[in-house]
């Protein structure tokens, strides 16, 4: 099939765009002109780079074009930025996929398969772990977004037929994460481990979040492409909680040193406790997660010293 990876140039968009193409698909990669792609974006024959604006109607007609399954991950905001902005936050993401929708329709797409957030659509939990009937009462702009564009794409299936998954993911880390994104705890707290900075934690480190590896997160989007049976809404987690004091000790574990902290006030907008319910993935998509927090935590780490060692010996 030929499937459209809307930043297909991330880090979720990345790890997807190469396990497609392992898989025989042809990958049309859409990102905003100029981006530095992550160092797991893969080439080849099967991959076509499109350059354009998520706001440019016409941009986003010419990347759906020919395309029957669409992947979109774009997000122009992360949770803390969208709650400094929220218009900009509804124009840029909500109204560019509307946008989105009528050219999928349009152009013929068979099904769109969405990455929402399940670390933020649901709000401030009544129970743990979370299931996907949980009420959703977001306290960030980010993710009353998430959650009206997955009312919208309700919509167009049912007045359009437009087939549609939706994967409410929860904290996703592996190899390849920037470390400088607003988002990322993995990454950004290795990262400043391995140079020996100080890692700031906003609260006393008991906010707990549901941290799943990346290669976990990308055959849940391939199970999405083929049938889904009666839901098309699934939570995509570990299934299991750790705190940020829990990932700081593990860290240490792993790079065999103290590291180095600095406790700031707690943000209204941080969730004390976001843990997925999975059993729904587990019994309609046939997937479940694969690799434990600590092995995934190993995979990263030791990517990041390749690749520091890599960059400093070119």
């Amino acid at each position: 099939m030929k499937c459209l990876v809307l930043g297909g140039g991330g880090f979720m968009g990345s790890h997807l765009s190469r396990a497609l193409t392992e898989r025989g698909h042809l990958v049309r990669i859409f990102e905003r002109p100029n981006l530095k792609p992550v160092e797991t974006v893969p080439a080849g024959a099967n991959i076509e780079w499109l350059e354009g604006d998520f706001f440019n109607q016409d941009d986003v007609i010419e990347a759906v074009a020919g395309c029957e399954i669409i992947f979109h991950l774009i997000s122009t905001t992360a949770p803390k930025s969208s709650n400094d902005n929220p218009a900009y936050d509804i124009e840029s993401n909500l109204v560019s996929t509307l946008h989105l929708l009528d050219a999928a329709r349009e152009a013929g797409v068979r099904k769109i398969v969405f990455a929402s957030s399940g670390g933020t659509v649901y709000g401030v939990p009544n129970e743990v772990p979370i299931p996907e009937s949980h009420q959703t009462d977001p306290i960030c702009s980010y993710g009353i977004g998430k959650l009206a564009i997955e009312k919208y794409l309700h919509m167009y299936h049912v007045l359009h037929g437009m087939e549609y998954c939706i994967l409410r993911i929860g904290n996703p880390y592996g190899e390849g994460q920037r470390t400088v994104a607003a988002q990322g705890a993995v990454a950004v707290f290795l990262h400043k481990a391995l140079k020996s900075e100080v890692i700031e934690i906003w609260g006393n480190g008991t906010v707990t979040r549901d941290y799943v590896y990346i290669g976990d997160v990308v055959r849940a989007f391939l199970k999405a492409m083929e049938g889904t049976g009666e839901h098309s809404v699934f939570n995509i987690g570990a299934g299991e909680g750790h705190s940020l004091n829990e990932l700081v000790n593990t860290i240490e574990t792993l790079v065999r040193r103290p590291v180095a902290l600095r406790f700031l006030p707690a943000r209204a907008l941080d969730v004390p406790t976001s843990i997925l319910d999975i059993s729904r993935a587990k019994a309609f998509l046939g997937w479940q997660p694969s690799v434990s927090f600590h092995e995934g935590l190993s995979r990263t780490l030791r990517w990041m010293e390749q690749h520091r060692n890599e960059s400093q010996s070119g």
